[in-house]
């Protein structure tokens, strides 16, 4: 008996199947603004994170996709860009088609980054300070003296 693998592609709600008799495997089509989750690896587990592609880079060797995805842990929220390809460990990609719009709050987010906006400028206040004080303060200290 001959097992002759027979397959066709067909889409079922926009998504795109490569199918044979006993198995079916999805083709996901992306491009620049696709909705992804990605699938990262922490120091003893892995997370999910929601993610956009922002970039293809058709590398000879090693074509690529960048990756930007959101890194949400308590009380801050990062802007992660990760390059994604055939070499890439810990870290896989699959094209949100549930559209979970409750893994990410628009409005939570902005108010995480704001705070963050916020605490860098203080912190860059104080330094501007620390200039001030230290240009008024020691000027006195950096005078040739004269040697009597």
């Amino acid at each position: 008996m001959t097992d002759t693998k027979q397959t066709t592609i067909i889409e079922i709600n926009g998504v795109k199947m490569e199918v044979d008799l006993r198995n079916a495997k999805r083709i996901d089509q992306l491009q620049i603004g696709s909705r992804v989750k990605c699938l990262i690896k922490t120091y003893s587990d892995f997370k999910t994170s929601p993610g956009v592609i922002v970039g293809f880079e058709p590398f000879e060797k090693l074509p690529s996709i960048v990756v930007a995805y959101l890194d949400v842990e308590y009380g801050s929220a990062n802007l992660v860009f990760k390059t994604f390809n055939s070499e890439t460990k810990d870290f896989e990609i699959v094209a949100d088609l549930d559209n979970n719009t409750l893994e990410v709050n628009r409005a939570d987010i902005l108010k995480r980054f704001e705070r963050e906006e916020a605490k860098k400028e203080l912190e860059l206040e104080e330094i501007r300070q620390k200039k001030e004080f230290f240009l008024s303060k020691f000027a006195q200290f950096f005078e040739d003296k004269a040697v009597a």
